[in-house]
């Protein structure tokens, strides 16, 4: 398979840790990076991030292959990641570098975005307003060596995480 073939998705959808996982485990996913995104500095840390100083948020870069696992696939896998009524962070993670957020790389990409969005919108799963955000995506500075498959690294310390931050219940409760 050559570079040409593979394509990238970002997604921003609160603690990026717990956004990788969902995402690892489907085929034709070749890499899943931690990383910020969406910010005004080059090269951002994760204590600069959690300042709230950067303009950046956590995501996920995904690289996939899309003749195995479309992008709206990776769409719909986000949204089930995700509080999409919550615009001021996900679950116990709160200000803007948790923001829920889909960044797009191309037109197509924007258009199977939005049209998800809408779909969302009208299927009266959420009460509230869909505030998740659509946005052009800006470069991409993967995380720290530490961030990377947290899951994988430390299972006791994300599975507790992912229950204790209220993400877990939530998605159990709203994405069934």
């Amino acid at each position: 398979m050559s570079k040409k073939q593979l394509e990238k998705a970002i997604f921003a959808g609160g603690c990026f840790w717990c956004m990788i996982k969902p995402f690892d485990t489907e085929p034709g996913i070749i890499s899943v990076v931690a990383g910020y995104t969406g910010g005004h500095t080059i090269a951002p840390t994760y204590r600069e991030v959690c300042s709230e100083t950067t303009g950046h948020t956590e995501a996920v870069e995904i690289t996939f292959d899309p003749t195995i696992f479309s992008y709206q696939q990776l769409v719909e896998i986000y949204w089930r990641q995700t509080d999409p009524t919550d615009a001021s962070g996900q679950f116990a993670d709160r200000g803007s570098s948790y923001r829920p957020v889909i960044f797009y790389l191309n037109e197509e990409q924007r258009k199977v975005a939005e049209a998800s969005k809408q779909d969302l919108a009208e299927s009266g799963r959420f009460k509230a307003p869909i505030v998740t955000t659509i946005e052009p995506a800006k470069p991409f500075y993967p995380a720290e060596e530490y961030h990377q498959d947290y899951y994988k690294k430390n299972p006791s310390h994300y599975n507790g995480y992912r229950q204790g931050s209220g993400r877990g219940p939530f998605l159990e409760e709203n994405w069934k």
